[in-house]
């Protein structure tokens, strides 16, 4: 994080300090307690791991304070401090996507999902840094880098990566600073933050969660969904964040609220997903532990499932990215007042390129000129898009899930998180679970689980879509059997301990 930036973040949490150490009980379990024990939990190591750009202490106060008035009892969510991934708006704070070039994107107006999370009474405490334009502008990119927040560090081991783009969300999850924070996802930016840092990510069905008001990659895959502490807070909470005028909506978000319903797994159909497996004997292991674990409640176990993907399938599902992305910022920008409504990507692009010295000092900007370059026409788009989603959909999990009479398919997340590396970039070891659910719109969960060499590994459960309460019932039940692992914490210091942050509840 930028210096100035730093200042600004110590000069908040001391002058909240000042006031919420002025005759507070901390015993009382009030929204104002809540944010306290966000604040210390935050000052304890925020200098660390640099999860968070900016808080707004004035106002968080404020809105605790006037739930506190109410009666907590009235709101689902009854004070629960919050962070945002900061290419979400909100109507207090900028909303920059990690690019200097939105340093002043004071838009007034909040997310449709930030407007539900305030009515339920969640309290907006600030917004997290993330791998700039979701990870979406260079190949070489080291995840959780952006101009704004500069590097976000892995929760367990602060050398390792926090993976993207949703990285200081998870990290703020995982250092206990909140129970959940929200995060976006296109392929993978929920699931592998949450994956590396030991903590739930969910990735709802495309269209559970608006959109509207989030900065966009690729307006076919992106979704924004929950990081958590635990699968009862992120099914709350996305059954809060769900979109009202979705007409599947509704049921889900009924079952997502009886989060806890199934009292055992018996009779459940879960299958395997062969592609995350072989690459590593350690992780292997690891999934065939919980494997046991579904087993043992009941489960009955479907192996060596998989989806096929033709030869230029990865070449498709990257041009319909490339040709998304210019189109869906230039729809965003024009909803912005000022200058900025005026921006597109090739002003973008040459802003970097004016500002390299911030802008491109640790990766370059290849993914916005290979989107500058690309030559398909819509027709070429069209055709790569449904190439993509039949492959993915159709022949792919849809037929799985008929196939198999499956209600859930299970998996490794990714790799454990490899070292942060400003010179050769990002360099994960081994297959992942994110692409098919993504491409598809299923949801998808992962569950802190595993651990290889001590770092977390998560587990993952893909779903029907519009079956997410289902597949949080799923979660849930899984999460009550099968114990955590205790991960080697790098860096927890007394002060972070005695800050009871709940991050480290599972650390030795």
């Amino acid at each position: 994080m930028p210096k100035s930036h730093r200042l600004l973040l110590t000069a908040l949490l001391s002058a909240s300090y000042a006031a919420l150490s002025a005759g507070q009980d901390s015993s009382v379990g009030t929204a104002q307690d809540a944010l306290e024990r966000s604040l210390a939990c935050m000052e304890a190591s925020e200098d660390t791991f640099n999860a968070v750009l900016v808080v707004n202490v004035a106002g968080a106060m404020r809105d605790a304070q006037a739930l506190d008035s109410q009666g907590l009892s009235k709101h689902p969510l009854a004070g629960m401090p919050v962070l945002l991934k900061d290419n979400i708006e909100t109507r207090d704070l900028p909303t920059t996507a990690g690019s200097l070039a939105l340093s002043r994107n004071e838009t007034g107006r909040d997310a449709p999902l930030v407007a539900q999370l305030r009515e339920a009474g969640a309290v907006i405490l600030g917004k997290t840094n993330l791998s700039e334009w979701a990870n979406f502008r260079s190949e070489h990119s080291s995840s959780g880098w952006s101009a704004v927040g500069g590097q976000t560090r892995n929760a367990v081991d602060p050398a390792r990566t926090p993976c993207g783009s949703s990285s200081g969300s998870a990290v703020a999850v995982a250092r206990g600073y909140v129970p959940m924070a929200v995060g976006t996802e296109t392929n993978g930016s929920i699931v592998c933050p949450a994956s590396v840092n030991g903590v739930v990510g969910f990735k709802p069905t495309k269209g559970l969660v608006p959109g509207a008001g989030i900065v966009p990659l690729a307006s076919t895959q992106d979704t924004a969904g929950p990081i958590a502490d635990s699968v009862a807070t992120a099914a709350a909470t996305l059954a809060v964040m769900s979109d009202r005028n979705a007409a599947q909506a509704q049921a889900v978000r009924s079952g997502l609220l009886d989060f806890a319903a199934l009292a055992r797994l018996k009779g459940l159909r879960i299958g395997v997903h062969a592609d995350s497996l072989g690459f590593d004997v350690r992780r292997d292991a690891e999934l065939a532990k919980v494997l046991d674990t579904l087993r043992t409640d009941g489960a009955l176990i479907v192996e060596g499932l998989s989806v096929e993907r033709y030869p230029e399938f990865g070449e498709d599902a990257y041009s319909v990215l490339l040709y998304e992305f210019p189109r869906d910022l230039r729809g965003y920008f024009s909803t912005l007042e000022g200058p900025l409504s005026a921006m597109d990507l090739q002003a973008l692009a040459d802003f970097n390129s004016a500002h390299s010295a911030l802008e491109l000092a640790v990766f370059d900007q290849s993914i916005f000129l290979k989107a500058l370059a690309l030559k398909d026409s819509e027709a070429d788009y069209r055709a790569r898009l449904a190439r993509i989603r039949r492959a993915t959909r159709d022949e792919g999990l849809d037929r799985l899930f008929a196939d198999h009479d499956l209600d859930a398919i299970v998996g490794i997340t990714d790799s454990p998180a490899w070292m942060i590396d400003h010179v050769n970039g990002d360099a994960s070891h081994g297959p992942g679970m994110s692409t098919e659910a993504a491409i598809a719109g299923n949801p998808h969960i992962t569950l802190p689980l595993a651990q290889v060499g001590g770092l977390p590994v998560g587990v993952s459960l893909w779903g029907q879509r519009w079956k997410d309460d289902r597949l949080a019932q799923i979660a849930h039940r899984l999460e009550q059997l099968h114990p955590r692992p205790i991960y080697s914490w790098v860096t927890a210091t007394p002060s972070e301990m005695s800050a009871s942050c709940s991050g480290f509840s599972a650390s030795p």
